[in-house]
């Protein structure tokens, strides 16, 4: 037996005449009569009753035809996947990012992506989360990495990675380790209102906003800039994971880490209408996923050992 078999006795099962079948499937009467007669011998059963007026599907071949429209459909699906495969990723993606994602993600990822997939432009902007779902939207934008989770129903996504949260600084104690709990009174240096990262801060570690030096109001866009405050004027920052294992020798000696469970950050790609640039997403979300899950260590870590930080506001 064959595919063409099973085309053909689909096609006689829905005309009831084997010459309007022959037409449908571009071949001679005599042909499809053949081919049928010779499977329904392999088969050992009788799958049209001929005598019949129009032509009848016997009991014994309407199941056989159940079968044959499945194997045909399964078949089809090899072929669309095959065809998807071999389809070069090309276009363009609209990405938004926020900057305390960018600021690490984007030197590690973007080498590999313009090298893998050299007709595929990418266009990048630096937003904040609030304005990045506000474009997806709108439809100015195909996707965006933030931090999650985030409470807007109308979002799809899928998680990349967590990475852990670090404290920057100094603290008077011999403890290596350290819970979010022993931050509450120590002065802290956050980020711009508007990042995520600002308000998982104070949530993790129950902070009143503004507990800095009371003759400075500063509120820096970026974590080089807050290494330099505390650097220069003491008090405590968090740091995520992969902004960590790019600073140099010097400063990595001022990090801590927490106790288990550790706090963490959820990254995600998210989008509005994952169908217009299904494939491109997939690949994004892929190649993400398999690049930094060799950088953190939080991906070896068990979902017990992990404390996803919330975000209060976006």
């Amino acid at each position: 037996m064959n595919l063409q078999q099973f085309e053909y006795l689909i096609a006689l099962d829905q005309f009831k005449n084997f010459s309007k079948a022959a037409d449908a499937c571009f071949i001679t009467q005599a042909t499809m009569s053949t081919m049928v007669k010779k499977l329904e011998e392999e088969l050992g059963i009788v799958i049209f009753d001929r005598k019949a007026n129009p032509l009848c599907t016997t009991d014994s071949g309407k199941e056989v035809i159940v079968e044959a429209k499945k194997i045909l459909e399964h078949v089809q699906r090899i072929r669309e996947k095959a065809s998807n495969l071999n389809i070069e990723i090309e276009g363009e993606i609209n990405l938004g990012i926020i900057p305390t994602i960018s600021s690490s993600l984007l030197h590690r990822l973007l080498p590999d992506l313009l090298d893998k997939y050299p007709n595929l432009h990418f266009n990048i902007e630096e937003l904040t989360t609030k304005t990045i779902i506000q474009h997806l939207k709108s439809g100015r934008l195909d996707a965006g990495v933030i931090s999650t989770p985030i409470d807007n129903s109308e979002m799809e996504g899928q998680v990349l990675y967590y990475e852990k949260l670090m404290v920057y600084g100094h603290i008077e104690s011999n403890r290596k380790y350290l819970s979010p709990e022993d931050l509450t009174y120590h002065q802290m240096w956050l980020l711009k209102e508007g990042h995520c990262l600002r308000e998982q801060i104070i949530d993790l570690c129950s902070l009143e906003p503004g507990n800095i030096k009371q003759n400075i109001s500063f509120q820096p866009n970026t974590f080089d800039s807050l290494l330099n405050l505390v650097d220069k004027f003491g008090g405590l920052t968090l740091l995520p994971e992969l902004y960590y294992k790019d600073l140099d020798k010097e400063r990595k000696s001022k990090v801590m880490q927490f106790d288990a469970p550790y706090p963490v950050r959820e990254v995600s790609l998210v989008y509005y209408r994952p169908f217009v640039k299904q494939r491109i997403l997939q690949m994004l979300t892929s190649e993400i996923i398999t690049l930094i899950a060799l950088e953190l260590k939080s991906s070896r870590l068990e979902s017990t050992d992990l404390r996803i930080t919330k975000i209060n506001k976006t």
